[in-house]
């Protein structure tokens, strides 16, 4: 693997050598696959046998092989999301920190792997925000929400500032920012190519105007989690010193055990308490993540989520999904049924008839073939599922059945 010239000399400076020569063998070597569960459709199935605990995340796992997930319906109905292991450590920082139900936002959220997390690690009755600027990454990101089906979920569609129009206040904002991705080099190529000095600090300034245009929607006495997929501590440390003294907020521990072999801060002379996850030397991907304090005092959500379920649709949304289950679409005098209803966690079993997909039928469908349906299934909307899991709906006309699963969420790929 090419490094670039820049990278080398300031990447093995901030290293040092022993890390550095760690990182350089993990980089010639394939990572680890991690995947974590959703803690509401998974039933403890021996689905990746041998798998090894990922110790900072609950229901999440290293596997010893990377299986064809593309073609695992449980893949499709969200029982499992694959999820980068140093990006699991989320659930730990909220675990550890928030107690009692709250307003959250993530505002950088595309594909949906820390926001899946952050709804599943937040007490009952939170509801969270997720956020995508770019709008073809943002129906990437509705797509993997819908599939988890926590109702308790806004996705939009808007740039940080957008937020200060519509007087929200968060208790908990993550920004996992656009970076220099020094951190995907092993699993990507292209960062390599993209990389250069001059896009570090461009990606600092960026950051830093997010951060500002953010601020003042996060409540008095909230949580900022600040996160990277980078190495450089322009784009780190420098960012969360920036955070302390030009905007007031004060940075928080976590504790952690030596032998998740987590790095603290790189920056000379400053110490605070900072996690970076290092290939080669952590199990997983680059990462860095610190947690901050908005100065002030906190007493409880500053707005209710109700306030908020009823202003959403001022707000640039591409889909609603806090008030249950989602609507049918109606074409031409016919309520069609959505993969979305299927797939929800407040659907009632009761509400559709279901019928059991073997694994060919189910990849079948998932490729949005159309075939019959077993003898005695039920005319009509059918809900269609693998192992007793939800994956959406058929319309069966007896001698045939109409295939109703999303044409922008079909597989491609042959099985």
């Amino acid at each position: 693997m090419q490094l670039p010239q820049d990278f080398i000399e300031y990447t093995s400076a901030l290293f040092g050598v022993e890390r550095w020569q760690l990182f350089l063998q993990a980089l010639n070597q394939m990572p680890v696959t991690s995947i974590r569960f959703n803690p509401w459709k998974y039933n403890q199935e021996n689905i990746f046998p041998d798998a090894e605990v990922v110790p900072w995340c609950r229901q999440a796992y290293w596997l010893n092989e990377r299986p064809n997930f593309t073609l695992d319906p449980l893949f499709h109905a969200g029982v499992y999301y694959v999820q980068e292991a140093s990006s699991l450590f989320l659930d730990y920082v909220l675990r550890y920190y928030v107690k009692m139900p709250v307003l959250a936002l993530d505002l950088c959220a595309a594909p949906g792997g820390k926001s899946t997390l952050m709804r599943a690690a937040l007490p009952q009755g939170s509801m969270l925000v997720s956020n995508e600027p770019d709008r073809r990454r943002a129906n990437i990101l509705l797509e993997n929400i819908l599939k988890q089906g926590h109702p308790d979920v806004l996705v939009t569609h808007n740039l940080p500032y957008d937020y200060n129009k519509t007087n929200w206040i968060f208790d908990i904002i993550l920004t996992d920012v656009p970076c220099s991705g020094e951190g995907l080099f092993r699993k990507d190529k292209d960062a390599i190519k993209e990389w250069s000095s001059q896009n570090v600090n461009y990606c600092c300034k960026r950051q830093r105007k997010i951060l500002q245009d953010i601020w003042p929607c996060l409540r008095e006495g909230g949580l900022l989690i600040y996160s990277t997929c980078t190495f450089n501590t322009h784009e780190n440390e420098e960012n969360v010193r920036f955070i302390v003294e030009e905007l007031g907020a004060e940075i928080l521990p976590v504790p952690i055990k030596p032998e998740w072999k987590i790095v603290g801060s790189l920056l000379g002379g400053w110490s605070c308490p900072v996690y970076r996850f290092i290939p080669g030397i952590t199990q997983s991907e680059g990462l860095f993540m610190a947690i901050l304090r908005k100065k002030g005092e906190y007493s409880g959500p500053a707005i209710s989520l109700d306030y908020v379920r009823r202003k959403a649709k001022s707000n640039k949304l591409i889909h609603l999904l806090s008030d249950g289950i989602p609507v049918e679409e109606q074409k031409g005098k016919e309520n069609i049924p959505t993969a979305a209803q299927a797939l929800s966690l407040n659907l009632t079993k009761d509400a559709y008839p279901r019928v059991e997909l073997t694994l060919e039928q189910a990849q079948r469908y998932l490729h949005r073939e159309s075939f019959t349906l077993p003898a005695g299934a039920p005319k009509g909307f059918v809900i269609v599922t693998y192992q007793n899991h939800p994956l959406g709906f058929m319309k069966n006309l007896g001698d045939r059945a109409n295939n109703l699963y999303p044409k922008n969420w079909a597989i491609r790929q042959n099985f």
